[in-house]
């Protein structure tokens, strides 16, 4: 068998995963909020070929022992190691809907950190979310596209009579000249301890809610009424990136067949009897 067949093989499923990776950037270019993955490819560990010899020793009694000669290093392909989300702030589209309210980052304790809307899921597991294109239900709860409620500071939903209120720069929610709520913001002190939970919500991997920004004194951020956080996919690099996957793809492909066609070789022409 030829062990390139298996590295040619590996590099075609890597770069599948980079191409499914990439069309889902690349169809939600346009969702509020969403962060376009990045994969990181790795390859295997080399292996050390060796070739086994028996080797007979000028002895009267022609002992044979058994020896190694090393052939070489083979490589054996790459892996899509891990998809992890570009949390880079995305630009702000105005939008002038009093339920649309975008979270602007401003200062970080850590470049490895972010801020996130909370919300509730349906099983009260929590989840957050860049996603700010809000809208009342039927009982007033401001909600997410999902449905899912955002939360106060006080991590319960937040009521309104109708869409004439306003927030301010820190999440304060005011209707009818009175303070109803205040936007809770969470912050994530590393970014690699969140994960996506579909729908662009986001949950932490132990499951654990994190801690408010609000009383954070390293943190500062404004939320502005009437603006949307637009995808930071970045569309004409995604799809150079999706040709060059293709490519490679492509590549590895035309490499199998040729090795299916020596196999074809070996198996019905080489020591055949005429």
């Amino acid at each position: 068998m030829f062990k390139g067949f298996y590295t040619a093989a590996a590099g075609m499923l890597s770069q599948q995963r980079q191409t499914d990776l990439l069309t889902n950037n690349i169809a939600n270019a346009n969702t509020p909020g969403f962060k376009a993955d990045q994969g990181t490819l790795k390859a295997f560990p080399d292996m050390l070929l060796q070739r086994m010899e028996s080797e007979d020793l000028p002895t009267d009694r022609s002992i044979s022992v058994q020896n190694k000669k090393d052939i070489g290093a083979i490589n054996t392909g790459v892996y899509m190691q891990e998809t992890v989300p570009n949390f880079t702030q995305g630009d702000l589209q105005q939008t002038s809907q009093s339920t649309d309210i975008a979270l602007m980052e401003q200062n970080m304790p850590t470049k490895e950190g972010g801020l996130f809307f909370v919300v509730q899921s349906p099983d009260n597991t929590p989840q957050y979310t860049r996603n700010s294109n809000f809208t009342l239900d039927q009982e007033g709860f401001l909600t997410t596209s999902t449905g899912a409620y955002v939360l106060n500071t006080n991590n319960q939903p937040i009521q309104l009579k109708s869409e004439n209120f306003t927030v301010d720069s820190q999440g304060n929610v005011t209707e009818n000249n009175q303070q109803v709520a205040q936007i809770d913001i969470a912050y994530a002190s590393d970014l690699q301890t969140i994960k996506k939970a579909g729908n662009g919500l986001y949950e932490t991997l132990n499951n654990q809610p994190l801690p408010s920004a609000r009383n954070n004194p390293g943190i500062s951020y404004q939320l502005k009424q009437g603006f949307v956080e637009r995808s930071n996919v970045d569309a004409a690099q995604s799809m150079t990136d999706l040709l060059t996957a293709y490519r490679a793809f492509e590549a590895n492909q035309k490499i199998m067949q040729a090795y299916d066609r020596s196999m074809d070789k070996a198996a019905n022409e080489i020591g055949r009897v005429r």
